[in-house]
């Protein structure tokens, strides 16, 4: 183990190796595969304009998955002493033969070679109290500054993974994590923004603070307006929650068992020119391993070609079963739910959400979107709710801010609609995981009812 300058302890290749050699030492299975994780995390919090909490978290954690004659089982450990390790190890082979046989299983893969990725930074690794308890100040000084409530986090971490098997596979990969999360109130309105990134010095919270201010300033006393189908501009964490309900349907797993929105529509022209979107790990404005749940080295995914939905992606077992190449993005085994693109960039356009505004004659602005539930996941049609910042425009104009609404609308359509789009980039939401998505122009969005507030 590795310690940093802030007390934080880091897994190491050497010392997950070393691990992985006891793991070999009291395993008795046919084949024997482990994951080694290490997590260090800390938040400071803040509310009412000032922090109230401040968390800092280690773990390490061993999962051994067992294989005896096409039977297989995982048991896991926080413990990393030898009697731990037997302990783990003989459970995860118990567990084993408790299973009916899967004529299906296949053999756990063999050495890969691995794309380098590079997403470690040592500044956001040592991020101190400190450092954020700085940061914070200042963005309380601007709610302040405006007469505002602020909430939000500030967030900073490492994660190393390491899996081996038994039949020579060796795959590592560390991590730094860092997210800006700010809330600014006011009675009647609110204003909110959002990044993430592997470095803390990407994250421009001064800029985060003041975006969320000036839209809790500019949408007092929002108004009513009647539910409608409008010409929407979506910024990008919009954009993201609504996608994110999209990508678990483009896994094979979830084709073959006739589970997923895409059954019988690959190779169709489902979504508007406009929308082309990849499955890409290597993107610089991504995250992640450069290889999956089971050490098969993670490929570029083309999932949507100007609309024609082109490719899904496959892990190994449902590659045999489709007769597909693998593409690397299974889960670690067991599990029900086979594969899914993580690692989603979609193609944008060179327009601003100013652009976007200037170009528009009457409709909204939505900065995000929550409480989203799917009403017909074959349609994907969507319900949820605007929040911290929706306004109206016209004449080119934003001209004040209007109360939230509720909408109910299919995402398919929502992306044959598609007007404009601005240039890709790393957002975060609540809804989602991360993607590279542009803002977008969307017309005749439906909203189907008002909220009180």
């Amino acid at each position: 183990m590795a310690q940093s300058n802030t007390g934080r302890t880091m897994l190491k290749r050497e010392r997950a190796k070393e691990i992985f050699k006891k793991v070999l030492k009291y395993s008795t299975a046919d084949e024997t595969e482990a994951f080694v994780t290490s997590t260090s995390y800390s938040l400071t919090r803040f509310a009412n304009n000032c922090i109230h909490q401040n968390v800092s978290e280690e773990g390490l954690n061993l999962s051994v998955r067992a294989v005896v004659n096409q039977r297989t089982a995982r048991a896991s450990t926080n413990k990393l002493d030898e009697n731990s390790i037997r302990q783990v190890c003989e459970a995860a082979l118990a567990l084993a033969r408790l299973q009916p046989p899967n004529p299906e299983l296949l053999p756990m893969p063999g050495p890969q070679m691995y794309r380098a990725v590079d997403r470690f930074d040592s500044e956001s690794a040592e991020l101190t109290p400190q450092a954020r308890a700085e940061t914070v100040r200042a963005a309380i000084e601007r709610a302040e500054k405006g007469g505002l409530t602020t909430a939000g986090v500030y967030s900073n971490g490492v994660h190393v993974t390491g899996l081996f098997n038994s039949r020579g596979l060796e795959a590592f990969h560390e991590e730094t994590a860092s997210e800006f999360s700010i809330t600014m109130l006011k009675e009647g309105s609110s204003g909110w923004a959002k990044k993430t990134s592997s470095s803390c010095l990407e994250l421009e919270p001064e800029v985060l603070a003041d975006r969320a201010a000036q839209k809790a300033l500019a949408s007092q006393d929002p108004q009513d307006i009647v539910p409608g189908k409008y010409t929407v501009i979506l910024e990008p964490a919009a954009v993201l929650d609504l996608m994110g309900f999209l990508f678990f349907d483009f896994g094979g797993l979830s084709v073959h068992e006739q589970r997923s929105c895409l059954t019988g529509r690959v190779g169709e022209k489902l979504l508007g020119s406009h929308i082309s979107v990849r499955d890409d790990v290597y993107h610089p404005l991504q995250g992640g391993a450069p290889f999956d749940g089971e050490g098969i080295p993670r490929q570029r995914v083309k999932l949507v070609e100007k609309g024609t939905v082109t490719n899904l992606v496959y892990a190994r077992a449902t590659a045999r079963k489709m007769g597909k190449t693998p593409t690397g993005h299974g889960f670690p085994l067991p599990n029900e739910y086979g594969e899914a693109p993580m690692n989603i960039v979609m193609d944008g356009g060179k327009k601003s959400i100013d652009d976007m505004v200037k170009s528009t004659s009457r409709g909204l602005l939505v900065t995000r979107l929550w409480y989203i539930r799917e009403v017909d996941p074959y349609q994907k049609i969507l319900t949820g709710m605007t929040r911290d910042g929706t306004f109206w425009i016209e004449d080119g104009e934003i001209k004040h801010g209007v109360k939230n609404l509720r909408f109910n609308q299919s995402l398919f359509d929502m992306l044959k609609q598609v007007e404009a789009m601005g240039l890709p980039q790393r957002t975060a939401g609540e809804e989602s995981f991360e993607m590279v998505v542009p803002a977008m122009k969307v017309n005749e969005f439906n909203f189907s009812s008002a909220t009180p507030y």
